[in-house]
């Protein structure tokens, strides 16, 4: 269950998910926009924050925790899945929506970036309940 009794408004959490998923386009196409250093980490961190929050459209009532380690281990999933490089799969990720999707090569790093994104969808989700609280 949620932390309140009342489901989250699934039309807030669709509107979230583009919002993020806008984001994570953004992040790809203009990566002048953040730090060098920070490299496609800020896309892999969005990705996972996308799946938080899709998931909390698709399931509204589902508790925190439970978002963030199904949105978790959806990403590590997908991750580890680049390891498997049969040429059907390959052919699937050359495309350019596979490659969004499911990625290319498997990294560890990627993984960092993941848990990153789920700490922060975590904390936002913590924000929104909050407010969605205080409103009634």
């Amino acid at each position: 269950m949620s932390s309140s009794s009342e489901p989250r408004n699934r039309l807030v959490y669709g509107a979230i998910v583009l919002a993020v998923i806008a984001l994570g386009l953004a992040s790809r196409r203009y990566p002048g926009l953040l730090p060098a250093a920070l490299g496609k980490y800020p896309g892999d961190a969005l990705w996972t924050m996308m799946v938080f929050f899709g998931l909390a459209m698709i399931a509204p009532r589902w508790s925190v925790a439970r978002l963030a380690l199904g949105a978790l281990a959806i990403s590590y999933v997908v991750e580890f899945g680049q390891l498997y490089q049969a040429p059907w799969i390959v052919a699937v990720r050359a495309h350019p929506m596979g490659h969004l999707v499911l990625g290319t090569a498997f990294g560890w790093l990627d993984l960092v970036a993941y848990t990153v994104g789920v700490l922060l969808a975590f904390a936002i989700e913590r924000i929104i309940a909050h407010r969605r609280r205080r409103q009634r």
